[in-house]
């Protein structure tokens, strides 16, 4: 089924950002989602924040890096701005322009909540950095799932091991919680809630119906019925639907 043609010109594509605490479930449901669109006749590219790239990934293994205890919260920020200009210069640009539907796990979103919120850093001058590195480019619809408490997330995010900023403590992920929420009330035409809190099958019917603007067919109940998102809570459908996403 090809649907792609009766949604946006195919000189700009769509860009949609995930976002969320750690453990909220966003890779899980932007995976799926990247599959169904597939299914439906997009291209569709898949990122993340920070990496996506050979610069971004290099970047990402420095900021991440529990080992780097010394790395100031300027740097930590300036290295996300860095990877974000790469990512945004190298795919994200490119692909919006040939049409392509871009979905991102983290973006701007999350500069302004873990680095003004949660580090303490000038609101103001972190959204001018998010502005110079993402070359004027703001995602379309922002999916920003919401899980729990900050210590459950945690919990879930490091249950292999904590890279540098899950180990900056519950404090601080209260504050990141905190501007997320701001950035939702400020902007709730972009920027969705989603309560990723019960059953994946109902975070995904409230990711398709805040998309449902962007893509018409996803209001459709012949389509997106209740059977369709059940696959989501059978695990081993999950984890083979996982493969499907590349960047």
């Amino acid at each position: 089924m090809n649907d792609a043609s009766n949604e946006r010109t195919p000189h700009r594509g769509v860009f949609v950002t995930f976002e969320g605490g750690d453990g909220a479930g966003k890779t899980t449901h932007l995976r799926f989602l990247a599959q169904v669109l597939r299914d439906h006749g997009y291209e569709v590219v898949c990122v993340r924040e920070p990496g996506g790239t050979k610069v971004g990934e290099a970047l990402r293994s420095i900021v991440l890096n529990p080992e780097n205890t010394t790395l100031s919260d300027e740097a930590e920020l300036l290295i996300y701005e860095a990877a974000r200009a790469q990512i945004v210069a190298e795919v994200i640009e490119p692909a919006l322009a040939r049409g392509a539907v871009v979905l991102c796990d983290r973006f701007f979103d999350s500069t302004v909540a873990y680095q003004a919120f949660g580090r303490g850093l000038s609101r103001d001058f972190v959204d001018a950095a998010n502005r110079f590195a993402a070359r004027g480019i703001v995602p379309d619809r922002t999916l920003l799932l919401m899980c729990g408490g900050t210590q459950a997330g945690l919990v879930r995010a490091t249950k292999g091991g904590a890279d540098r900023l899950e180990q900056a403590g519950e404090v601080f992920h209260d504050r990141v919680r905190e501007g997320f929420l701001a950035l939702s009330q400020a902007d709730p035409d972009r920027v969705c809630v989603i309560d990723s809190d019960g059953p994946r099958s109902l975070t995904a019917a409230q990711v398709f119906s805040a998309l449902s603007d962007l893509f018409s067919w996803m209001a459709d109940a012949s389509v997106c019925d209740e059977s369709f998102f059940s696959v989501l809570d059978d695990r081993r459908t999950q984890a083979s639907s996982s493969e499907r996403c590349h960047g």
